[in-house]
């Protein structure tokens, strides 16, 4: 309990600092907020790694797509992975709900980085225009798209079907898609007491390749994830 709560404490503070120091990039090219954002993804391993004695590890590491378009397909448990993924990866562009960009501060970090929000609950224009944004991105940037299936963050033992959002993504694009599974709940779960001593796993599988039915991706990426995840639980 008194981990948690000092995890919690330094975590939250370290955030903050971070935000601040980076405020005035906001009125500065985009790579300096970029930046920020991976110094954020390195706090939240350092915080697990000394105050809840939190090992990570990085598995399939030979699985990252080295070159060509892609985007990224995780589980989501917790917050870890919007944060550490961005030490991973080429400063991925989120696909994110809406709400998450009326948060003070943190909300103006999101659109400047270019994250593309989306309206769960609502058919509405710019949802309908969604895909082209998302188009428009890959073609005039080299930082992957990141998506979260489930949509948002669940319990690790929870096996939700995925969102037909993602297969959608994958028709639209026809480019790679790279499934990564997380059992960041175990450590940081959405709700609850944080655990201490723990293996927080990044597992990174093999790429996903276009030319596929949308609907047979869908069971292969889920199956795929959901089939790591009962490895690392």
């Amino acid at each position: 309990m008194i981990r948690s709560l000092i995890f919690k404490i330094f975590f939250y503070l370290g955030i903050i600092i971070i935000s601040f120091i980076f405020l005035p990039s906001l009125l500065l090219p985009q790579k300096i907020v970029l930046f920020g954002g991976k110094i954020m993804g390195h706090w939240s391993k350092i915080c697990l790694n000394i105050f809840l004695s939190t090992k990570i590890i990085i598995k399939g590491k030979e699985n990252l797509i080295s070159e060509g378009k892609f985007f990224i397909a995780c589980s989501h448990q917790s917050m870890f992975e919007t944060f550490f993924l961005q030490t991973i990866f080429n400063s991925p562009v989120f696909i994110l709900k809406k709400e998450l960009l009326r948060i003070p501060v943190f909300g103006m970090y999101l659109k400047k980085i270019g994250s593309i929000s989306i309206d769960r609950n609502k058919i509405s224009k710019k949802n309908l225009g969604f895909s082209d944004k998302i188009k428009s991105v890959i073609n005039s940037s080299n930082r992957p798209i990141i998506i979260f299936p489930q949509a948002t963050r669940m319990a690790p033992e929870d096996r939700t079907p995925f969102k037909k959002g993602v297969s959608r993504i994958f028709e639209d694009l026809q480019i790679k898609c790279q499934p990564v599974a997380i059992n960041s709940g175990n450590i940081w779960p959405k709700s609850g007491k944080l655990k201490s001593n723990g293996i927080l796993v990044v597992s990174i599988l093999k790429e996903i390749e276009p030319g596929i039915d949308s609907k047979d991706f869908l069971n292969i990426l889920q199956n795929n994830i959901y089939q790591e995840l009962d490895k690392i639980v």
